[in-house]
């Protein structure tokens, strides 16, 4: 899928290999990490988190890799935290709690509150993608849903707190207008709405957010993997500083790819009218 990789660089051995409620899949050049507790429509469990956390790690060590899709198995993105275990009940796969007392901080890194994978990560959103799913929504790229596909946060309904980023990121992706209302009032969002607010980029019929996802996916593998990452890493670290900061910063993150074998194998490639061939180099 997408550009040929040089053969003097083989990739790494892939480290996910997923959890109970975490799958993992390699399509051509794009990881694909799947929600896979369809019957409590993909609530969040510690196994999860941590195949997610485990699946973003694997994506950036391995340079074979170029893009991460993000799905949910059942036709379910996410319902978020699993408030019968919050309420006691007893979260799901406990034997990995030896993860979390490791590192504290890897349930919010497996939602990309603070760590973002330097590959670009598109959601494909099928049914249900609220709560801890909408928040896991924000720290994607690019976003596609099926018709049907309901978000929102709806925390404050339950007297909670959307605290994996939402009252940070939020505003800052949509309109202030849209975003204090998506988390005061805690109602659920339509696909159609959710894009028409920005909130995701496509809708398509129900069934069909996969395939659009990966279509994505094969678009931006076949592109130079490391114009993708410096591009990706200057949206992203420009994005509070002033315009003149900004534009220094994207100067200094972008002169050196112009430098690389793989600029120079794009303009060849093109003069030549064929694929280019990039080597990550």
């Amino acid at each position: 899928m997408g550009g040929t990789e040089g053969p003097s660089t083989p990739p790494r051995p892939q480290r996910a290999e997923g959890t109970e409620h975490l799958t993992v899949e390699r399509v051509g050049a794009t990881l694909v990490l799947t929600l896979n507790r369809p019957e409590a429509k993909n609530a969040l469990s510690l196994p999860m988190l941590v195949g997610l956390y485990d699946g973003w790690l694997a994506a950036d060590e391995d340079d074979g890799i170029r893009s991460i899709v993000l799905t949910g198995a059942g036709g379910t993105f996410c319902a978020g935290m699993d408030l019968k275990a919050l309420a006691g009940g007893g979260m799901a796969g406990e034997h990995h709690r030896d993860r979390l007392r490791a590192d504290p901080d890897l349930h919010w890194k497996a939602m990309l509150r603070h760590h973002r994978p330097r590959k670009p990560v598109i959601a494909a959103v099928e049914g249900h993608c609220v709560a801890g799913g909408t928040e896991i929504l924000q720290g994607t790229d690019i976003r596609v849903a099926g018709e049907s596909a309901t978000f929102g946060l709806f925390e404050v309904r339950r007297g909670l707190f959307p605290i994996g980023g939402s009252t940070v990121r939020l505003a800052r992706q949509i309109p202030r207008t849209h975003a204090l209302e998506m988390l005061l009032t805690g109602r659920p969002y339509p696909a159609p709405e959710a894009a028409r607010i920005g909130l995701i980029g496509h809708v398509v019929p129900d069934g069909g957010a996969l395939a659009k996802a990966l279509e994505i996916a094969e678009q931006i593998n076949a592109c130079g993997p490391l114009a993708v990452e410096a591009v990706k890493a200057s949206v992203y670290e420009t994005a509070g500083m002033t315009e003149a900061d900004g534009l220094a910063a994207e100067l200094a993150r972008g002169w050196p790819v112009f430098d690389t074998a793989d600029a120079k194998e794009g303009s060849r490639a093109f003069a030549e009218k064929r694929p280019p061939v990039f080597r990550r180099a």
